[in-house]
């Protein structure tokens, strides 16, 4: 029996292949502040987490809350 491997099926065209990708406008990168490292990033990470804002009934807020 031959049982030669055929590839399998290609959802549309290579030749359109990153199109939306180059219709795209390009858009310079924006200057960031510059990340805290080390003590004072865990400070932050501690005091955003630990402290409970005013004006919830003294429930903290979740942090992805909509």
């Amino acid at each position: 029996i031959n049982a030669e491997y055929m590839g399998g099926k290609v959802h549309g065209s290579l030749a359109r292949a990153g199109k939306v990708k180059g219709q795209t406008p390009k858009v310079a990168k924006q200057e960031k502040k510059k990340m805290k490292i080390g003590r004072s990033k865990k400070r932050l990470q501690f005091a955003k987490r630990s402290n409970a804002p005013a004006g919830f009934g003294g429930k903290r807020q979740q942090p992805n809350k909509q």
